[in-house]
Parts: C-alpha cells; structure tokens; sequence
C-alpha cells in the first residue's frame, strides 16, 4: 500500500488539553446584586400571589371553608361569619401586601450581602473559582 495510508492509520487521536483556569472573585458589582435581587423578589412574589390563589381556590371548592365556617360559627356564637373575614379579595390583597413586603426585603438583602462581601474580601481575599474549557 502507500506510506500516507500506513502513517494515517497509526495515528491516534490526541486528545485536547484542557487548560484550567483559577480565578479570584474579589468584587460584587453593588448595583448587579441589586437589579438580580430585584428580579429574583418579583418572581417570588408572581409566584406567592399565584400560589395563594390556587390554594384558595383549592380550598374553596373542596369545602373546607364551609366546614370551618360552621365550626366558627359554632365556638364563636351566631353572628360572626368566616366566610367574610377570609373572602377572595381580603386574601389576595393580603396576599399582594406581603409580596410588595417581600419584595422590599428580599432587594435590601441582596445589597446587604454584596456590600459585605466586598467588605469582608479585604479580610479574606476573596472566593477561589476553578474554571476549565471542557
């Protein structure tokens, strides 16, 4: 045969190298942890006042509000109604409260973890991160 074809069929392939990479994170941009907090709290809160619903409504069709209504009414004497109380527009718009709450902290701590965390890498020197080229 030919000397190309002997030669190609010897060779083997090589694999790549993967070349790491060790990084040091020392710095948290103030106002990325904020815009991510932000976004992170708004689906927390699309995700709590979905939930409540579905709950309520869960709850509603099954009966239970009426069960605990009659025991309400039972304990409580005559003239008080439960149903009242926790109607669908009381609960979500508590739901909605808590979720603006929720929001408002949830922003507040992602700030507050990145102002110390740039604080403590003065101490600390930082996260050690591997990275590869896999």
């Amino acid at each position: 045969m030919s000397s190309v074809a002997e030669k190609l069929a010897k060779k083997t392939p090589r694999r790549a190298t993967s070349k790491q990479v060790r990084l040091r994170l020392v710095y948290v941009d103030f106002w990325s942890a904020v815009k991510l907090s932000f976004l992170v709290a708004i689906c927390l809160a699309i995700v709590t006042i979905v939930g409540t619903f579905l709950v309520y409504t869960v709850v509603s069709q099954t009966g239970i509000f009426d069960a605990a209504n009659k025991l309400f009414k039972d304990v409580a004497g005559g003239s008080n109604d439960l149903k009242a109380i926790l109607s669908l527009g009381q609960v979500m718009g508590f739901a909605v409260v808590v979720s603006l709450l929720n929001l408002v902290v949830t922003t507040a701590l992602g700030a507050i973890t990145a102002l110390l965390y740039n604080l403590s890498v003065k101490v600390t020197g930082g996260v050690l991160v591997g990275f590869t080229n896999n």
